[in-house]
């Protein structure tokens, strides 16, 4: 019976280990094969990322500057009378254009025509006492100092009419420079001193405009710089250029003052207006620029992937020059003709392939 026993228990376990070599064969067939690769696990069929591109090409850079100033005129004066006297005509219309010496007010000069008169008939009398007394003192008839009271008397009172001229001169206020006169503040009849106002002159062709720019900056400030600037009344943007520029830094702002003047042909910019400035620091005719979305900041610099011809990405390592509002200038890492990805950069890996579409 125990040996019955024994055999049962044997067959039973050559039962249980026929059916483990067994049970993977009748199910999936010979293990000995190796199991065939499904079609979406290849390479080839896997899908490519698509992504966009730009063409890298040399081109035109200006490193512009965004500020605000004021328009100033080119120049500007308070027209005075010299002299005290009464206004007896006013010779010219307010708001209206003169040019340079145009006389514009004539004040009363009765006294120093008067005055004029007078020193001419002394200076008659003494230029033929001094041509007597210099025949005399020839002959010696007379001594060095009787002739030089009567020089000196001769020479005196041509003097005094230079200083008369002078006077009447001042009698007739021109305008100082071309101009436009603004709003009359005196009246034909009226006395007016030094101190009163007779119009304002203005010169606003060409124009001035007077702005900051952050000391930061200050070293890139050259003579002859060009801005463009507009404001809300104006069309367009009009030109300027950098004439000077204050050589000390403002201590409470920070900032440098410069000046640049435009031409004003059509006169639609006054002096006050506030104006809205780019001025350009400077120019470089052959920059490699890249969208600013295609830069990926890192803890030692940059970097930007490219593609290659056949699609596979590359990381590159690059140094970056002046940003603008939608691009960045690469410096260094970077050549002309190479194609860097501007989508796609977060899923981009070094050796990815890509399906790439190139823009303009």
């Amino acid at each position: 019976m125990k040996k019955q026993t024994k055999i049962l228990v044997i067959v039973a376990i050559v039962v249980v280990i026929a059916v483990i070599f067994l049970f993977p064969r009748l199910q999936g067939g010979d293990t000995s094969k190796e199991p065939s690769k499904s079609p979406q696990s290849t390479p080839e069929a896997m899908t490519a990322l698509p992504v966009d591109v730009v063409e890298v090409t040399p081109e035109r850079l200006e490193n512009n500057l965004n500020v605000t100033g004021n328009v100033l005129s080119n120049e500007s004066v308070s027209l005075r009378a010299e002299i005290t006297g009464l206004v007896e005509s006013i010779n010219f219309e307010e708001g209206q254009f003169v040019k340079k010496g145009t006389p514009l007010v004539y004040l009363n000069d009765d006294e120093l025509t008067a005055q004029l008169d007078r020193l001419e008939y002394t200076k008659k009398l003494y230029e033929g006492q001094e041509s007597r007394q210099k025949q005399l003192l020839a002959r010696e008839a007379i001594s060095q100092e009787e002739y030089d009271i009567i020089l000196n008397q001769y020479n005196t009172t041509l003097s005094d009419i230079k200083l008369v001229k002078a006077q009447l001169d001042k009698t007739v206020i021109k305008a100082p420079f071309d101009g436009v006169l603004g709003l009359r503040q005196i009246s034909a009849g009226s006395v007016i001193s030094t101190t009163d106002i007779i119009a304002n002159i203005v010169n606003i062709d060409p124009i001035k405009i007077e702005f900051s720019i952050p000391e930061r900056y200050a070293s890139q400030v050259q003579v002859g710089s060009t801005i463009e600037f507009s404001n809300n009344a104006s069309h367009g943007l009009k030109k300027g250029k950098v004439y000077a520029y204050e050589p000390v830094i403002d201590a409470n702002t920070r900032t440098l003052t410069l000046r640049a003047i435009s031409p004003n042909e059509d006169r639609k910019f006054l002096p006050g207006m506030f104006v809205n400035i780019r001025f350009n620091l400077e120019v470089e005719e052959d920059a490699l620029l890249v969208p600013s979305q295609s830069l990926i900041p890192e803890l030692n610099g940059y970097k930007l992937f490219l593609v290659n011809q056949e699609g596979i990405v590359q990381e590159r390592q690059v140094q970056i020059g002046i940003r603008t509002d939608s691009e960045v200038q690469i410096l260094d890492g970077l050549s002309p003709g190479e194609m860097v990805l501007t989508t796609g950069v977060l899923q981009a890996k070094e050796g990815m392939k890509v399906k790439y579409n190139k823009i303009n």
